[in-house]
């Protein structure tokens, strides 16, 4: 007879992803073991394996939970009736608000996806790439003379704004909604303007 799901399966998923990325944050996905896993979600380590096989496992559905969330967050803006500036601040201030309380995650984002086979890997970045070309449209529609027909400035731009996105949770670890809105406009106003514009 096959074994049934338990009522709270989801929640002890999400529980041992968590834990885990907390894990593979501060150890690094090489040397964090199954028992350390075990041991930081606060469960045995034959219950971990009831829900994942192997840590690469546990690494993939990380990664690939955070990215998609993130991704059909990101993308899935409502923003009709916005200028592209305004897009521009909405989107930049969204993907700083979605990074709150997964520094974790993000740490294994950086880290750990080249642990995974390359099938995986293609698959997650393709949620990078989803989430690289929404941004990269707005800064296109924004000035559009600067980037027409020239595909590798328009992506170099796209790519220093997530820069400045990617590596807050580094120097700004924990900053609240208030201080994430505020480093937002400041990262839209110098995309927009320069440093003169600040």
């Amino acid at each position: 007879m096959a074994r049934t799901i338990a009522k709270d399966h989801d929640q002890k998923r999400a529980q041992i992803l968590k834990s885990a990325a907390r894990v593979f944050a501060r150890e690094g996905f090489d040397r964090a073991s199954m028992t350390q896993l075990a041991r930081e979600c606060g469960i045995s380590k034959a219950n971990i394996y009831h829900y994942y096989d192997s840590k690469d496992a546990i690494l993939f559905d990380i990664l690939e939970t955070y990215l998609r969330e993130l991704r059909d967050l990101i993308c899935g803006i409502e923003m009709d009736g916005l200028s592209a500036a305004e897009r521009l601040h909405k989107v930049v201030a969204e993907i700083l608000l979605a990074y709150q309380g997964v520094d974790d995650e993000h740490r294994v984002q950086t880290s750990g996806m080249s642990a995974l086979p390359e099938d995986q890997q293609k698959l997650l970045r393709s949620y990078q790439r989803d989430m690289v070309e929404f941004l990269s449209g707005i800064i296109a529609e924004i000035a559009p003379d600067v980037f027409r027909g020239d595909a590798v400035k328009l992506r170099s731009a796209t790519m220093s704004v997530f820069g400045m996105l990617n590596w807050y949770y580094m120097w700004n670890s924990g900053a609240g909604s208030d201080a994430r809105e505020e480093y937002a406009r400041m990262v839209s106003d110098l995309t927009l303007h320069g440093v003169p514009g600040l």
